[in-house]
């Protein structure tokens, strides 16, 4: 069985996010991609606290100036789609009350009919937590935690009730519900995040940096689970973020996912026969405007199912 494809949307400074958005949307679908996916960036900071992901002196890439809310973003993607499912790679869910997160996931599952997938991790940016988070950074594990029991009460049956340490419900009615279940991805970064993906998770959200990197996550993330004794299959979207290049790229240390349609596919391919469900494809950060991402979505979608992908 093939695997699944999903695209990035545009999200960078140099799409117009009303306009392209819901074209790109579309056009993905009827290219024959099965999802379509937002990340989470609050804001820009000038000078940073820190460095990219945590680490020192490593810079943040430009197309994380200015990136607009995800949420919104998928909200344009629903009406100009009727298949694909809209998830997020990831949302940071400690920067939002997880009350307000619940329903607003909850009423575009419903306006969807049925197609969000809530991938949700905790960030590591101690300046979007300065300015959104609800609470310290240090306590990012429970506010997700939280998140998660807030989602299943809200998305549950009325009346809702919930008391935590950040929401409290009384008896409610709360609505509207979502079209069916929704998808739970988390990442599996350390034990903690393992323990809480197999317990409460639908499944694996990882970012794709070799295949042999991949495939060894892959298997542990399926030991551990089986020693928790989980039965429930464990989905897996690996996020593929890819650098391309019309020309190929011959450097001797080529990144995963850099260089020409040929090169990106052939990586794809390697990645999906580790046995993932599916790869979501970032392009939208190095192409130029829309039209040329559309156009190179096409070719890699079109490469990718030629070789077996």
């Amino acid at each position: 069985m093939a695997t699944r494809l999903g695209l990035s949307l545009p999200q960078a400074q140099q799409y117009d996010i009303g306009q392209d958005v819901p074209d790109v949307a579309r056009t993905a679908e009827q290219i024959g991609y099965e999802s379509l996916w937002v990340y989470e960036r609050a804001l820009f900071p000038e000078p940073a606290t820190q460095g990219l992901y945590g680490i020192p002196g490593l810079p943040w890439p430009e197309m994380y100036r200015g990136v607009p809310d995800p949420l919104v973003t998928l909200t344009l993607a629903v009406t100009a789609t009727e298949r694909v499912r809209l998830g997020t790679s990831v949302l940071v869910a400690p920067l939002h009350g997880p009350f307000q997160l619940a329903r607003t996931l909850g009423t575009l599952d419903a306006a969807s009919g049925g197609r969000v997938v809530a991938g949700l991790g905790t960030g590591w940016s101690l300046d979007e937590y300065a300015a959104a988070g609800v609470a310290p950074f240090e306590e990012r594990g429970q506010v997700l935690d939280e998140v998660l029991d807030v989602c299943q009460a809200v998305w549950g049956p009325d009346p809702v009730t919930y008391e935590g340490r950040l929401t409290k419900i009384a008896p409610a009615a709360v609505g509207p519900k979502p079209a069916r279940p929704i998808p739970i991805l988390l990442p599996a970064n350390s034990k903690k995040a393992r323990t809480r993906l197999v317990e409460r998770a639908d499944g694996w959200m990882p970012v794709a940096m070799g295949a042999e990197q991949l495939g060894a996550q892959w298997r542990q993330l399926q030991d551990f689970a089986a020693e928790r004794g989980r039965t429930k299959p464990i989905e897996s979207v690996a996020r593929a973020n890819a650098q391309y290049t019309p020309k190929a790229y011959d450097g001797a240390d080529r990144a995963p996912f850099q260089g020409n349609v040929e090169q990106i596919v052939s990586d794809l391919k390697a990645h999906a026969e580790v046995g993932v469900d599916e790869i979501l494809i970032e392009l939208q950060g190095t192409a130029r405007d829309a039209q040329e991402l559309k156009d190179v979505a096409a070719e890699v979608f079109a490469a990718a199912r030629a070789a077996g992908v």
